[in-house]
């Protein structure tokens, strides 16, 4: 990753990948299954402002298979998007989804949500899954810790977490140096752990930091504590992320959180939030977020955002997509999940060039307090 610019903590950069450039910082599209929920389109994206789709693996080796998908070509030409595609590990859907699962050293046994039978995922098979999707990025398999948890095992699972990404390493060089691999230069990013014990988050990113993987993640957070114990980790674990390689903040989350991840050396962020509340009428603006079925919108025939040129802003009223809503059209929900993302988007770029120049502070001050409001 090359830094163009720094404003205290926050970072303005630009990563080169196999399949494209991202400029940084950026928010990665939730593609769960390989398509945005909401009947959005990896070809809608385009217009949406995406740099980054995100898919997951743990679905995608549920079903449709992910042997079928390398079969098909790749999620790339499996979803028609052509840019960069970050597929996380399976580990966070293993630990929150899965039924009856048993952790051992090898990996973790556990019975699919979908039909119940019986699957296995540990560091070579969540390798051989990405590798056969052929995404652009890999996420290293960890365990994901619910916070609050006991420090003796928070730190039991560092621990294990590091002896399965040098797993993940190994396995992937391997796969990479197949003929018949999809992406031979797929990039591996390594997870962080720790809960909210900064001591075994600053240790355990020591340890990650010395195996040199192509980024790093902060994982484990949005997943039960305060946003203030979020904050305070990722600024105790930040001085200890190498400068030359993009920071990732798994999960997170609202505007608000994205704003202050940046602030705190934060390049890449995903969250299924502005799609799923999109799906329940609950839009993103910058003046704060909006509640689409209040009763005050019925004859209200301004779009979701004043300030706003998404597809849905340009075209349509609060009033006929709250009617919309009301009358049960599947039409209501693309139209929203377009606008957040849209939305989205358009706050990475303004902080970006807010960083470009020289103003972020600026804009972190101006926005920190209106983003998160109720309207």
């Amino acid at each position: 990753m090359r830094l163009l610019k720094t404003e205290e903590s926050a970072r303005r950069g630009i990563l080169e990948t196999p399949h494209g450039t991202i400029q940084t910082p950026a928010f990665m599209n939730v593609a769960t299954c390989g398509a945005i929920k909401g009947a959005v389109s990896a070809y809608d994206l385009k217009s949406l402002k995406c740099q980054v789709q995100l898919c997951n693996t743990y679905h995608l080796h549920v079903r449709p298979g992910d042997q079928l998908v390398k079969e098909l070509g790749g999620l790339h030409a499996f979803t028609g998007w052509d840019g960069p595609i970050l597929t996380d590990s399976g580990g966070f859907q293993v630990f929150s989804l899965a039924k009856l699962r048993r952790i051992r050293e090898e990996g973790v046994t556990f019975a699919s949500h979908i039909d119940g039978r019986k699957l296995f995922i540990g560091p070579e098979e969540s390798m051989r899954i990405q590798s056969h999707l052929g995404s652009t990025i890999a996420m290293a398999f960890d365990e994901c810790v619910e916070n609050p948890a006991p420090y003796a095992y928070s730190k039991a699972s560092c621990e294990r977490t590091t002896r399965w990404l040098e797993r993940c390493k190994a396995e992937m060089e391997r796969l990479n140096s197949l003929p018949d691999t999809l992406n031979p230069r797929q990039m591996l990013f390594g997870i962080n752990q720790g809960c909210t014990f900064d001591q075994l988050r600053v240790e355990h990113m020591r340890q990650i930091a010395a195996l040199n993987l192509d980024g790093y993640a902060i994982g484990g957070l949005a997943v039960g504590e305060t946003a203030p114990e979020m904050y305070r980790v990722i600024e105790a674990v930040e001085p200890y992320m190498p400068t030359d390689k993009p920071r990732y903040l798994m999960g997170v989350g609202t505007p608000v959180n994205i704003l202050e991840g940046v602030y705190r050396g934060v390049d890449l962020f995903d969250c299924v939030m502005p799609a799923r509340n999109a799906r329940h009428a609950h839009v993103f603006t910058w003046s704060g977020h909006r509640n689409l079925l209040n009763q005050k919108y019925e004859k209200d025939l301004a779009p979701l955002d004043e300030e706003c040129d998404c597809p849905t802003c340009r075209r349509h009223s609060r009033a006929y997509i709250r009617h919309l809503f009301k009358a049960g059209e599947m039409l209501a929900m693309r139209l929203c999940v377009m606008h957040n993302l849209y939305f989205y988007n358009t706050l990475m770029e303004r902080i970006r060039e807010a960083l470009d120049q020289g103003t972020f502070g600026a804009f972190y001050d101006q926005y920190r307090g209106i983003l998160d409001r109720r309207i």
